[in-house]
Protein backbone atom coordinates (compact mmCIF):
# COMPACT_ATOMS: atom_id res chain seq x y z
CA UNK A 1 0.00 0.00 0.00
CA UNK A 2 2.87 2.39 0.91
CA UNK A 3 4.54 1.47 -2.14
CA UNK A 4 1.39 2.67 -4.33
CA UNK A 5 0.94 5.58 -2.65
CA UNK A 6 4.97 6.93 -3.58
CA UNK A 7 4.09 5.70 -7.13
CA UNK A 8 0.91 7.83 -7.22
CA UNK A 9 2.40 11.07 -5.95
CA UNK A 10 5.36 10.84 -8.24
CA UNK A 11 3.19 10.70 -11.01
CA UNK A 12 1.23 13.80 -9.24
CA UNK A 13 4.58 15.61 -8.85
CA UNK A 14 5.51 14.86 -12.76
CA UNK A 15 2.42 16.17 -13.76
CA UNK A 16 2.80 20.16 -13.75
CA UNK A 17 1.31 22.82 -15.18
CA UNK A 18 4.31 23.11 -17.58
CA UNK A 19 4.63 19.85 -18.70
CA UNK A 20 0.66 19.86 -19.76
CA UNK A 21 0.68 22.83 -21.71
CA UNK A 22 4.02 22.00 -23.14
CA UNK A 23 2.10 18.79 -24.54
CA UNK A 24 -0.77 20.90 -25.60
CA UNK A 25 1.55 22.88 -27.98
CA UNK A 26 2.69 20.09 -29.08
CA UNK A 27 -1.27 18.80 -30.05
CA UNK A 28 -1.64 22.26 -31.42
CA UNK A 29 1.37 22.06 -33.58
CA UNK A 30 0.01 18.62 -34.92
CA UNK A 31 -3.26 19.01 -35.31
CA UNK A 32 -4.54 22.81 -34.57
CA UNK A 33 -6.74 23.70 -32.23
CA UNK A 34 -9.42 21.31 -33.14
CA UNK A 35 -6.49 18.87 -32.51
CA UNK A 36 -6.61 19.94 -28.69
CA UNK A 37 -8.99 17.94 -26.33
CA UNK A 38 -8.67 16.61 -22.98
CA UNK A 39 -9.14 13.25 -24.04
CA UNK A 40 -6.20 13.32 -26.65
CA UNK A 41 -4.42 15.73 -23.53
CA UNK A 42 -4.44 12.95 -21.46
CA UNK A 43 -3.50 10.12 -23.87
CA UNK A 44 -0.42 12.15 -24.83
CA UNK A 45 0.18 12.51 -20.59
CA UNK A 46 -0.61 9.04 -19.77
CA UNK A 47 -3.10 9.83 -17.10
CA UNK A 48 -6.23 10.85 -16.24
CA UNK A 49 -8.38 13.77 -16.91
CA UNK A 50 -8.98 14.82 -13.24
CA UNK A 51 -5.17 14.96 -12.45
CA UNK A 52 -5.08 17.23 -15.84
CA UNK A 53 -8.14 19.62 -14.06
CA UNK A 54 -6.50 20.08 -11.11
CA UNK A 55 -4.02 22.56 -13.30
CA UNK A 56 -6.23 23.94 -15.88
CA UNK A 57 -9.83 24.88 -15.56
CA UNK A 58 -11.22 24.51 -19.23
CA UNK A 59 -9.75 24.21 -22.89
CA UNK A 60 -9.72 28.35 -23.11
CA UNK A 61 -7.47 28.50 -20.13
CA UNK A 62 -5.18 26.19 -21.51
CA UNK A 63 -4.89 27.77 -25.14
CA UNK A 64 -4.29 30.83 -23.03
CA UNK A 65 -1.50 29.52 -21.54
CA UNK A 66 -0.17 28.11 -24.50
CA UNK A 67 -0.20 31.18 -26.25
CA UNK A 68 1.07 32.79 -23.09
CA UNK A 69 4.26 30.28 -23.03
CA UNK A 70 5.00 30.69 -27.10
CA UNK A 71 4.88 34.27 -26.60
CA UNK A 72 7.21 34.35 -23.59
CA UNK A 73 9.73 31.71 -25.57
CA UNK A 74 9.65 33.92 -28.69
CA UNK A 75 10.56 37.58 -26.43
CA UNK A 76 13.22 35.89 -24.42
CA UNK A 77 15.22 34.71 -26.99
CA UNK A 78 18.11 36.36 -28.39
CA UNK A 79 18.82 36.63 -32.03
CA UNK A 80 22.31 36.01 -33.47
CA UNK A 81 24.04 38.32 -34.78
CA UNK A 82 25.73 36.68 -37.37
CA UNK A 83 22.50 34.90 -38.91
CA UNK A 84 22.15 35.96 -42.63
CA UNK A 85 20.74 35.08 -45.17
CA UNK A 86 17.36 33.14 -44.21
CA UNK A 87 15.24 30.83 -45.69
CA UNK A 88 11.94 32.88 -47.38
CA UNK A 89 8.66 32.01 -45.91
CA UNK A 90 6.17 34.38 -47.45
CA UNK A 91 3.69 37.31 -46.72
CA UNK A 92 3.09 37.78 -50.61
CA UNK A 93 0.75 35.35 -51.97
CA UNK A 94 0.93 31.55 -50.65
CA UNK A 95 4.24 30.68 -49.83
CA UNK A 96 5.76 27.13 -49.60
CA UNK A 97 6.24 26.31 -45.92
CA UNK A 98 9.73 26.41 -44.97
CA UNK A 99 11.77 25.45 -42.03
CA UNK A 100 11.69 28.39 -39.53
CA UNK A 101 15.07 29.65 -38.94
CA UNK A 102 13.44 29.99 -35.43
CA UNK A 103 14.10 32.68 -32.59
CA UNK A 104 17.39 32.49 -32.21
CA UNK A 105 18.31 33.66 -35.89
CA UNK A 106 18.43 37.43 -36.82
CA UNK A 107 18.36 37.72 -41.03
CA UNK A 108 19.79 41.09 -42.00
CA UNK A 109 17.31 43.44 -41.76
CA UNK A 110 15.91 44.67 -45.43
CA UNK A 111 15.37 48.56 -44.89
CA UNK A 112 13.43 50.97 -47.17
CA UNK A 113 16.38 51.36 -49.59
CA UNK A 114 19.55 49.86 -48.42
CA UNK A 115 19.80 46.70 -46.41
CA UNK A 116 20.96 47.01 -43.25
CA UNK A 117 21.27 44.09 -41.12
CA UNK A 118 20.99 44.12 -37.18
CA UNK A 119 23.49 43.83 -34.60
CA UNK A 120 23.51 41.89 -31.50
CA UNK A 121 19.67 42.92 -30.22
CA UNK A 122 19.30 44.49 -26.98
CA UNK A 123 15.68 41.74 -26.89
CA UNK A 124 12.98 42.80 -25.12
CA UNK A 125 14.60 43.99 -21.80
CA UNK A 126 14.84 47.52 -21.71
CA UNK A 127 17.79 49.31 -22.82
CA UNK A 128 20.16 51.50 -20.59
CA UNK A 129 20.55 53.72 -23.77
CA UNK A 130 19.35 56.26 -25.34
CA UNK A 131 21.38 56.73 -28.92
CA UNK A 132 20.30 59.79 -30.86
CA UNK A 133 17.73 59.27 -33.34
CA UNK A 134 19.35 57.03 -35.56
CA UNK A 135 16.35 56.15 -37.85
CA UNK A 136 16.06 52.78 -39.77
CA UNK A 137 17.80 51.65 -42.66
CA UNK A 138 17.97 55.14 -44.57
CA UNK A 139 17.40 57.53 -42.35
CA UNK A 140 19.62 60.09 -41.85
CA UNK A 141 21.44 60.63 -38.66
CA UNK A 142 24.32 59.18 -36.66
CA UNK A 143 24.80 55.41 -37.51
CA UNK A 144 22.82 52.72 -34.89
CA UNK A 145 25.23 51.04 -32.36
CA UNK A 146 24.89 47.49 -31.52
CA UNK A 147 22.04 46.65 -28.89
CA UNK A 148 20.29 49.79 -29.22
CA UNK A 149 16.92 50.17 -29.59
CA UNK A 150 16.00 49.59 -33.00
CA UNK A 151 17.71 46.53 -32.83
CA UNK A 152 15.95 45.34 -29.67
CA UNK A 153 12.58 46.05 -31.88
CA UNK A 154 13.62 43.54 -34.69
CA UNK A 155 14.71 41.39 -32.30
CA UNK A 156 11.36 41.39 -30.93
CA UNK A 157 10.10 41.47 -34.52
CA UNK A 158 11.40 38.19 -35.80
CA UNK A 159 10.96 36.33 -32.51
CA UNK A 160 7.31 36.76 -33.07
CA UNK A 161 7.55 36.16 -36.85
CA UNK A 162 9.37 32.91 -36.79
CA UNK A 163 7.22 31.39 -33.53
CA UNK A 164 4.13 32.20 -35.48
CA UNK A 165 5.45 30.68 -38.40
CA UNK A 166 6.48 27.70 -36.31
CA UNK A 167 3.21 27.43 -34.51
CA UNK A 168 0.50 28.13 -37.30
CA UNK A 169 -2.46 28.32 -34.73
CA UNK A 170 -0.59 31.20 -32.97
CA UNK A 171 -1.67 33.99 -34.97
CA UNK A 172 -5.44 32.88 -34.35
CA UNK A 173 -4.86 33.03 -30.57
CA UNK A 174 -3.16 36.13 -30.91
CA UNK A 175 -5.83 37.81 -32.75
CA UNK A 176 -8.69 36.35 -30.04
CA UNK A 177 -6.45 37.28 -27.00
CA UNK A 178 -5.78 41.17 -28.07
CA UNK A 179 -9.40 41.40 -29.33
CA UNK A 180 -10.91 39.91 -26.37
CA UNK A 181 -8.88 39.63 -23.73
CA UNK A 182 -6.37 42.59 -23.28
CA UNK A 183 -6.23 42.19 -19.47
CA UNK A 184 -4.48 38.84 -19.56
CA UNK A 185 -1.02 38.01 -19.58
CA UNK A 186 0.08 38.23 -23.47
CA UNK A 187 -1.14 41.59 -24.81
CA UNK A 188 0.77 43.75 -21.91
CA UNK A 189 3.60 41.13 -21.94
CA UNK A 190 4.12 42.30 -26.27
CA UNK A 191 2.96 45.95 -25.85
CA UNK A 192 5.47 46.47 -22.61
CA UNK A 193 8.35 44.19 -24.77
CA UNK A 194 7.73 46.96 -27.78
CA UNK A 195 6.70 49.52 -25.87
CA UNK A 196 10.56 49.73 -23.52
CA UNK A 197 12.63 50.05 -26.89
CA UNK A 198 10.48 53.62 -27.97
CA UNK A 199 11.34 54.73 -24.76
CA UNK A 200 14.70 53.98 -25.04
CA UNK A 201 14.49 55.43 -28.58
CA UNK A 202 13.75 59.15 -26.86
CA UNK A 203 10.29 58.97 -28.27
CA UNK A 204 8.17 61.30 -26.14
CA UNK A 205 5.54 60.15 -23.32
CA UNK A 206 2.79 61.15 -25.35
CA UNK A 207 3.58 59.04 -28.56
CA UNK A 208 4.18 56.35 -26.46
CA UNK A 209 1.07 54.39 -27.28
CA UNK A 210 0.84 55.17 -30.93
CA UNK A 211 4.45 54.11 -31.79
CA UNK A 212 4.10 50.95 -29.75
CA UNK A 213 0.48 50.50 -31.13
CA UNK A 214 1.86 50.83 -34.67
CA UNK A 215 4.73 48.52 -34.65
CA UNK A 216 2.83 45.93 -33.03
CA UNK A 217 -0.24 45.85 -35.40
CA UNK A 218 2.15 45.82 -38.32
CA UNK A 219 4.32 42.54 -36.71
CA UNK A 220 1.63 40.84 -35.66
CA UNK A 221 -0.21 41.53 -39.05
CA UNK A 222 2.29 40.92 -41.11
CA UNK A 223 3.18 37.43 -38.83
CA UNK A 224 0.31 36.21 -39.68
CA UNK A 225 -0.36 36.50 -43.06
CA UNK A 226 3.24 34.83 -43.34
CA UNK A 227 1.52 31.86 -41.27
CA UNK A 228 -1.65 32.06 -43.45
CA UNK A 229 -0.35 31.88 -46.57
CA UNK A 230 2.69 28.89 -45.58
CA UNK A 231 -0.91 27.00 -44.49
CA UNK A 232 -1.97 27.74 -47.92
CA UNK A 233 0.84 26.85 -49.72
CA UNK A 234 0.72 23.27 -48.17
CA UNK A 235 -2.75 22.61 -49.43
CA UNK A 236 -1.57 23.15 -52.95
CA UNK A 237 0.68 20.25 -52.98
CA UNK A 238 4.25 19.65 -53.04
CA UNK A 239 4.06 20.18 -57.10
CA UNK A 240 3.80 24.03 -56.24
CA UNK A 241 6.61 25.14 -54.33
CA UNK A 242 7.39 28.66 -53.71
CA UNK A 243 9.26 30.09 -57.25
CA UNK A 244 6.56 29.04 -59.33
CA UNK A 245 3.44 30.22 -57.33
CA UNK A 246 5.24 33.68 -57.24
CA UNK A 247 6.52 33.31 -60.86
CA UNK A 248 3.19 32.48 -61.67
CA UNK A 249 1.33 36.29 -59.82
CA UNK A 250 4.58 37.91 -61.07
CA UNK A 251 3.80 36.92 -64.80
CA UNK A 252 -0.51 37.53 -64.28
CA UNK A 253 0.93 41.15 -62.72
CA UNK A 254 2.57 41.93 -65.67
CA UNK A 255 -0.26 40.90 -67.84
CA UNK A 256 -2.64 43.02 -66.12
CA UNK A 257 -3.73 46.24 -68.58
CA UNK A 258 -1.69 49.16 -68.17
CA UNK A 259 -4.11 51.87 -68.30
CA UNK A 260 -5.74 50.23 -65.05
CA UNK A 261 -2.62 48.56 -63.28
CA UNK A 262 0.80 50.42 -63.84
CA UNK A 263 1.66 50.69 -60.90
CA UNK A 264 1.34 46.64 -59.96
CA UNK A 265 2.69 45.93 -63.52
CA UNK A 266 5.75 48.29 -62.46
CA UNK A 267 6.74 46.10 -59.37
CA UNK A 268 5.81 42.89 -60.74
CA UNK A 269 9.20 41.79 -61.34
CA UNK A 270 9.96 42.58 -57.65
CA UNK A 271 7.14 40.05 -56.91
CA UNK A 272 9.31 37.34 -58.50
CA UNK A 273 11.70 35.49 -55.79
CA UNK A 274 11.71 38.43 -52.89
CA UNK A 275 12.69 37.71 -49.76
CA UNK A 276 10.03 37.37 -46.90
CA UNK A 277 11.83 38.02 -44.07
CA UNK A 278 13.32 40.52 -45.76
CA UNK A 279 10.64 42.15 -46.63
CA UNK A 280 8.95 41.95 -43.42
CA UNK A 281 12.10 43.81 -41.45
CA UNK A 282 11.53 46.39 -44.25
CA UNK A 283 8.23 47.26 -43.01
CA UNK A 284 9.49 47.35 -39.75
CA UNK A 285 12.41 49.96 -40.69
CA UNK A 286 9.79 52.10 -42.61
CA UNK A 287 7.81 52.18 -39.33
CA UNK A 288 10.86 53.11 -37.32
CA UNK A 289 12.29 55.79 -39.90
CA UNK A 290 8.75 57.45 -39.31
CA UNK A 291 9.52 57.21 -35.68
CA UNK A 292 12.99 58.46 -35.38
CA UNK A 293 12.32 61.12 -37.77
CA UNK A 294 9.58 62.33 -35.60
CA UNK A 295 11.68 62.46 -32.55
CA UNK A 296 12.72 66.26 -31.22
CA UNK A 297 15.58 67.61 -32.13
CA UNK A 298 18.38 67.34 -29.57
Amino acid sequence: MATRTRRSQRRTEALSRERIVEAAIELLDAAGESGLTFRALTERLATGPGAIYWHVANKGELLGAATDAVVAAALAAEPAASAKSPEPAGPAGPAEATESAGPAESPEAAGPAESAGPAEAAGPAESAESPEAAGAAGAAGPAESAGSPQDGIRAIALGLFDAIEEHPWLASQLMTQLSHSLWETVAPRIFESVGRQIRALGVPESSWFAATSALMHYILGAAGQNATNAASARTLGPEVDRARFLDAASTAWEQLDPDDYPFTRAVAGQLRGHDDREQFLAGVDLILSGITASLPAR
